[in-house]
């Protein structure tokens, strides 16, 4: 009999890939100049880093109704963040080729999540 392996939270690729944007991200918005770090990047930021945050607090959730409610907040997030990254673009205050690996990456998001929440589904009882 094969001993099943317990999921760590860094076994998510959903997670992994919505954490390593959200460090992209800041690495960004810090540069920029006051007024649009104050005013779009801090929310973008907060938009952002509240993807992989949910996905972390769905994970460390007991119920099954609990853990998909925040995957479902982190999917919420990934379209705000859609939204911060037009502006962005039309500003510009992200590269041509930033703001394309960011929606790229913000596109791959939400059926990423949707496999986690059907997984989480189908794995937990209640």
């Amino acid at each position: 009999m094969q001993e099943r392996k317990h999921v760590q939270l860094n076994d998510i690729e959903v997670y992994k890939t919505a954490f390593n944007l959200s460090n992209f991200l800041w690495l960004r918005v810090e540069q920029w100049e006051n007024f649009a770090r104050n005013t779009v990047g801090q929310q973008f930021i907060r938009a952002v880093d509240s993807i992989s945050a949910n996905i972390a607090e769905g994970f460390g959730r007991h119920g099954k109704k609990e853990k998909i409610q925040f995957f479902r907040y982190a999917r919420g997030s990934v379209y705000e963040c859609l939204d911060w990254n037009e502006k962005c673009r039309i500003r510009k205050l992200l590269a041509q080729q930033e703001y394309e690996y960011v929606f790229s990456t913000l596109q791959k998001l939400p059926k990423m999540l949707n496999s986690l929440i059907k997984v989480t589904n189908m794995n937990l009882q209640q």
